[in-house]
């Protein structure tokens, strides 16, 4: 802005004040010294990992593509599939039910929330591992009446099996809680307008609800995923031979522990990043029309929207 004669004019008027500014682009002295520092510090890790004898790279490199390796490799990924899948599943049934205005499913499905997330996957894993000591036999047949079909329970909870129901029922929970949080995101009036058409509840959750409400359930579905890869680890104590049991296993043998510890940490690490470029895509597919428009940048030049005092003497200051 120019005064003169107590009248403010802006530059727009004056093009020749645009020609006396001086443009002093901002100093970040702190970002600069914090980028250094981190990367000085990252730069010392690096040399200290590769240096490092004890580190043992070549074991690293003798294992890491070794056969028993990649045999838990794929064992925790098959592990990690199906739990997801029954945790899904069961958690959209469960939260569907949490929302009934049926008291009796609401309860029960709160009651199961409560259970499931009240207690330790720890715990869980080895109860249904030790399920035979509560129950020997589990039999199907009338309530109060003949059974049809009885089986040994040991034979039937294997590793695998306590293993797949410890991390897949557990997780049904927290899903439930997720799917439960998405739905609720979704405007009342989207059912309003459905039930208006003649769908009916079913139909409006599955196809009204639902595809609405993907867009708040995949970012944390895609956390859940990634951390039951490594919740899969936790199955060591029933002695199902996964990525850790496996890593576990080999170096108890051989003593050569970092190393093979390493190894689990790299392929945990691989499956990861790709779980999570995987996840980045289906948000994105999943997120269309909802991301918000990139405001579109102004024509008019800087010096237009600026304004600058300057000073009796024909001075400037920006």
């Amino acid at each position: 802005m120019n005064r003169r004669e107590g009248v403010i004019v802006s530059v727009i008027d004056e093009p020749e004040a645009v020609s006396q500014l001086r443009v002093i682009k901002a100093r970040h002295t702190g970002r600069w010294i914090a980028g250094v520092l981190i990367v000085a510090l990252a730069m010392s890790l690096i040399y200290s990992m590769f240096t490092n004898k004890n580190f043992q790279w070549p074991v690293v490199g003798q294992y890491l593509f070794d056969e028993t390796i990649l045999s838990g490799l794929s064992k925790t990924l098959l592990l990690t599939a199906l739990s997801m899948i029954i945790g899904i599943v069961l958690g959209v049934v469960i939260a569907v039910m949490r929302l009934s205005p049926n008291p009796i499913l609401s309860v029960a499905a709160m009651l199961y929330s409560w259970f499931f997330r009240g207690t330790p996957l720890l715990v869980q894993l080895l109860f249904w591992y030790f399920l035979a000591a509560l129950v020997p036999r589990i039999a199907l047949g009338v309530p109060f009446g003949p059974e049809l079909f009885s089986f040994d329970t040991n034979a039937l909870i294997s590793a695998f099996t306590a293993a797949l129901l410890g991390l897949g029922l557990n997780e049904a929970a927290y899903m439930s809680e997720i799917v439960r949080a998405g739905i609720g995101a979704v405007p009342v009036g989207q059912v309003e307008a459905a039930r208006a058409i003649g769908m009916n509840r079913i139909q409006t959750m599955w196809r009204i609800v639902l595809p609405q409400a993907m867009r708040i359930i995949i970012p944390p579905t895609g956390n859940e995923t990634i951390g039951m890869l490594k919740y899969t680890s936790l199955v060591i104590v029933i002695g199902y031979a996964e990525l850790m049991t496996t890593v576990t296993t080999i170096y108890a043998r051989t003593y050569q522990n970092i190393p093979l510890l390493i190894v689990a940490a790299i392929w945990y690490l691989v499956i990861t990043a790709l779980l999570s470029i995987a996840q980045h895509y289906i948000e994105r597919h999943f997120g269309r029309g909802f991301r918000p428009h990139v405001a579109a940048r102004s024509t008019r030049p800087v010096a237009a929207e600026a304004t600058v005092a300057v000073a009796t003497g024909g001075g400037s200051h920006v």
